[in-house]
């Protein structure tokens, strides 16, 4: 079954978007063994990426979404293809705060919002598009909120969450974009403004056995949506040994003559799949 759409309303003023994440999110917690807030940083990310990765024209295009408040958990990345799968990492996965007054996990201190919301749409070109906005908050949302209506002047909203057992293990995750074209008139703006405000959180939308379209159905109420595609999506790395020596390469070829001398095997990990790669330098040396 399908765990991400993208939908249209009757007149085709509104798109939206929806992913259920809680598979993706959990595979990047057991991976990254990350804590509570950091999952929850983390898999925010990660959401927020497979949902813009399904609006690259392109399936080989990539885009990726950098946070870096400054924060204790660092910096925050995730990569989407334009399938929708992902990869990321969170660059201190182990932050030990308190939760917020409300109860809930303190994102935005552990993001920190003294810094920057970049994305890069890897399209092939020569040169990728780089778009960067100041933080808004650290909670990713808000800031992916602003990136939209700074950045490519898109009336967007987007709503995020992810739920965090006890054990740490991942209970749910998803979220939702929603994104008004220039056919959305003002009583259509009014009536999603109603429903949003009605709609609970989509870690509790989850909890109520909602899937992706029970909560387009619920959140566009009054619109008569539209599925137009479905997709699966997962976390997915696609490293490989060929592509670890093509980054060594990168180095020139005095600096692997170098490191050559000083350690035969170069152990290298993957930082988004935690993959040991051995690669052999002198041997490397011989190709070039």
């Amino acid at each position: 079954m399908a765990n991400m759409l993208r939908g249209i309303s009757d007149n085709g003023g509104v798109v939206f978007y929806c992913v259920d994440s809680t598979a993706l999110v959990a595979e990047a917690e057991r991976i990254h063994k990350t804590s509570a807030v950091t999952s929850a940083a983390l898999g925010r990310l990660l959401t927020a990426a497979s949902m813009m990765g399904i609006t690259l024209k392109s399936e080989e295009d990539s885009l990726t979404l950098r946070l870096a408040g400054g924060g204790p958990a660092g910096t925050v990345l995730a990569v989407a293809d334009g399938k929708g799968c992902v990869k990321g990492y969170v660059q201190n996965p182990v932050v030990e705060l308190p939760l917020r007054a409300d109860g809930k996990l303190d994102v935005g201190r552990a993001v920190g919002k003294n810094g920057t919301l970049s994305v890069v749409r890897d399209l092939g070109l020569k040169e990728p598009y780089v778009g960067q906005i100041p933080l808004v908050s650290g909670e990713v949302a808000e800031d992916i909120t602003a990136y939209y209506a700074t950045s490519e002047q898109t009336p967007t909203v987007c709503a995020l969450g992810v739920l965090v057992n006890p054990d740490l293990t991942i209970q749910c995750a998803g979220g939702y974009m929603i994104q008004l074209l220039p056919g959305a008139t003002d009583d259509e703006i009014t009536r999603l403004e109603n429903n949003i405000s009605k709609a609970p959180s989509v870690t509790r939308l989850l909890q109520q056995g909602l899937d992706p379209k029970g909560i387009m159905e619920l959140v566009l109420d009054g619109f008569d949506p539209q599925v137009l595609d479905e997709y699966q999506v997962g976390y997915r790395c696609d490293c490989s040994l060929a592509r670890v020596e093509r980054a060594l390469v990168s180095m020139g070829r005095q600096e692997l003559e170098t490191l050559a001398k000083e350690e035969k095997i170069v152990e290298v990990n993957c930082q988004f799949c935690d993959k040991k790669y051995s690669v052999d330098v002198a041997k490397l040396l011989k190709t070039l």
